[in-house]
């Protein structure tokens, strides 16, 4: 009987060894992922920094092979930015980002010395705020709303006008120059994202031609800027029509390349700063399930031990991901299954009406991947403990997440004395 193998390694025996559910990331194919930005625009005749989107999927042993790679990082939160600095990656290469940064998380930005994308005024000045009774200067980059229209699901697209992320383009001057005049406030690049899983490339395009014309008119008004940060969004192959279009680094920088040369031959050349997360660490990974019944009802329901507790991107957006019977990969696929999961809610579908091998109870079923948006959105909902993560190279698996158990369940609750 065939089976899955992974990253050299045998998903069948990784399953028994940490038992289901269980995350596997494939090393070598995570920094093949990586480098391929790297070769793509080292080829380049354009400085262009890397900065790895950490909300895909922010485990530490990750983010320490990433850093190795010279990585950045684009963070999300405070929490987020701790974990870069753990794994190494430079101060100077991270970017916080966000709409809605606390006063605490300003105030961690400042004194950790990296650089912050300014959402709003409200935010601008409470920055301001911060720097001047921090007494240190910070610099930033201007988050713009292109009002750019990807074909992609409208809840990752962040480029268009009614999208809650941004400076409105048309106000992206008056900002700039307010942000300019500021005392403790650097003003070094401007900052833009338009949306996730974003399979053609053209819109990039139009996103730097934007982009580039704001750094113009910045220019031609005195304010000189250091960089560009197109943001990420290049979409990965999940469904098997997609492999072939699937865009890679290289046809991205061919996108966006000629926009970049128009205004070089201007004498205007700011830095270039992508941020992929779902193209590096998206096909990295799969989480192997075990089958806990097989029911012949309206459908046929193959009930599995991992649902939208450990993946919600089926259920939040109507997501595609590839199944496989793991310990039956090469068997012929004979019949029509829908993939549930355990949970206690009517959506918990993984995968409707996939034709699989006769699938039985004790079966492991491996969802494809799951590298980007899995664990980094997964939650304990109906009690349910998370999974474990196992990275492997060439075979040998190492541990980087370990089960959670009950008491993890219980870790920071507090009963009242008088309900003892």
């Amino acid at each position: 009987m065939s089976h899955l193998y992974f990253g050299g390694a045998d998903v069948v025996e990784l399953a028994e060894k940490y038992g289901t559910p269980l995350y596997i990331t494939d090393e070598k194919r995570l920094i093949e992922n990586f480098r391929s930005y790297r070769t793509a625009f080292d080829d380049y005749d354009y400085n262009t920094d890397i900065y790895y989107a950490v909300k895909a999927n922010g485990n530490l042993a990750i983010l320490k092979l990433l850093a190795r790679e010279g990585a950045g990082a684009d963070v999300f939160s405070t929490g987020e930015l701790q974990l870069t600095k753990l794994a190494g990656i430079e101060r100077r290469k991270t970017l916080f980002n966000g709409n809605s940064k606390s006063d605490d998380d300003l105030i961690a930005a400042v004194e950790s010395g990296v650089r912050v994308s300014v959402d709003s005024y409200d935010e601008l000045n409470a920055l301001a705020s911060v720097s001047e009774q921090l007494g240190a200067e910070v610099e930033i980059a201007i988050r713009v709303n292109p009002d750019i229209s990807a074909d992609v699901n409208p809840k990752i697209a962040t480029g268009l006008k009614e999208s809650k992320f941004g400076i409105p383009y048309k106000d992206v001057m008056k900002i700039c120059r307010a942000a300019h005049s500021m005392r403790n406030i650097s003003l070094r690049g401007l900052h833009c994202h338009i949306g996730s899983q974003i399979l053609d490339v053209s819109v990039f395009g139009d996103a730097a031609d934007k982009m580039l014309n704001l750094v113009a008119s910045l220019h031609e008004a005195g304010i000189e800027l250091e960089f560009v940060d197109l943001g990420g969004g290049l979409g990965i192959g999940y469904r098997p029509e997609e492999r072939a279009i699937a865009p890679t680094p290289a046809e991205l920088r061919d996108a966006i390349s000629p926009a970049f040369e128009r205004k070089k031959a201007a004498g205007i050349a700011p830095k270039l700063i992508l941020e992929p997360g779902r193209s590096i660490v998206g096909s990295a990974s799969i989480l192997v399930s075990r089958v806990n019944a097989v029911k012949h009802a309206y459908k046929n329901f193959v009930a599995i031990d991992a649902g939208f507790n450990l993946l919600i991107r089926p259920v939040m957006y109507d997501a595609y991901h590839e199944v496989v019977v793991a310990n039956r990969y090469s068997e012929p696929c004979t019949e029509l299954y829908t993939i549930v999961g355990p949970i206690c809610e009517a959506g918990d579908i993984i995968a409707r009406d996939r034709l699989l091998p006769e699938v039985k109870r004790g079966d492991l079923i491996a969802i494809l991947d799951t590298g980007a948006y899995g664990f980094s959105m997964s939650s304990q909902y109906n009690g349910r403990p998370r999974c474990a993560e196992v990275l492997v190279r060439d075979g040998h698996a190492d541990l980087i997440r370990e089960r959670e158990s009950f008491e993890d369940l219980l870790r920071n609750q507090k009963v009242p004395a008088r309900l003892r």
